[in-house]
């Protein structure tokens, strides 16, 4: 459970730091790096097919977590979907989001440069070299689309109108997600949002995702707990390193459960 299969050399990860390129605040925290890549290679190798396929975060705060993996696994993704009930949070995601392009780390490098000469701080010129780093990591790959949507976890409405074509948009088609990654609310920093259930929040926020989910969809949810519950949904795997824990169910299994 605690090995890691995939992310097997540990890679610096230092240009993807929290308030280095990518945007920070308090309160909303990071997530590791190669863990990120661990679960989220361990749950595509689940999917029937290995194609470009559309990435879910339905809890994504900062947009910490799908930006990250974006930048990293940019000829993996077609698109990101991030969203979350709170929209406070939602202003720091989109600006994390539009690192995804390389315009938007152009512009950020740019950011950082005139910040090293105004406040004299190698750190900010060390920063701007990490976006020119990543831009032309993403340059191989183009930018990549993501929507950015407000949206209630546990109400299954909700979900299906932020994956729905947007009002006023022409030849475009619903979202899909393939593969959903979310790193849970733990009550410290973070914190539930929208229509809590009493009693078993994760389970029922399984049973929404499920209902707009096709039913090969993979979902990994990670905690800091040492067990995420998710019975009587059989778990495809589970993994904990550290103080996170990770578990794996697929879409379909979600809906049969509670049929």
């Amino acid at each position: 459970m605690g090995a890691y299969r995939h992310a097997v050399e540990r890679a610096d990860s230092s240009d993807l730091a929290c308030g280095v390129v990518l945007h920070s605040a308090p309160g909303y925290p990071a997530f590791p790096v190669r863990l990120a890549t661990e679960i989220f290679l361990r749950a595509r190798a689940r999917l029937p097919q290995q194609r470009p396929l559309t990435l879910w975060d339905p809890c994504c705060g900062s947009g910490y977590l799908l930006t990250v993996l974006g930048l990293l696994h940019r000829d993996a993704l077609r698109q990101l979907v991030a969203t979350d009930a709170d929209p406070d949070p939602l202003e720091l995601a989109a600006k994390n989001l539009a690192l995804l392009t390389p315009e938007g780390l152009s512009a950020r490098e740019d950011e950082r440069r005139e910040q090293s000469v105004r406040f004299d701080k190698p750190a900010y010129l060390e920063a701007a070299d990490a976006a020119g780093r990543l831009r032309e990591r993403l340059d191989r790959g183009g930018a990549l689309p993501y929507a950015l949507r407000t949206a209630d976890v546990f109400a299954p409405a909700s979900l299906a109108a932020a994956l729905a074509v947007p009002d006023g948009a022409e030849g475009g088609s619903a979202l899909v997600p393939d593969l959903v990654v979310t790193d849970l609310p733990y009550g410290e920093r973070t914190r539930w949002e929208g229509e809590v259930p009493d009693g078993a929040p994760v389970l029922a926020m399984l049973r929404s995702l499920a209902s707009v989910l096709p039913e090969h969809a993979v979902i990994a949810v990670t905690d800091r707990s040492r067990r995420i519950p998710v019975a009587p949904v059989p778990a495809l795997e589970r993994l904990k390193i550290g103080t996170r824990s990770a578990v794996l169910v697929r879409a379909g299994d979600v809906q049969d459960a509670h049929r």
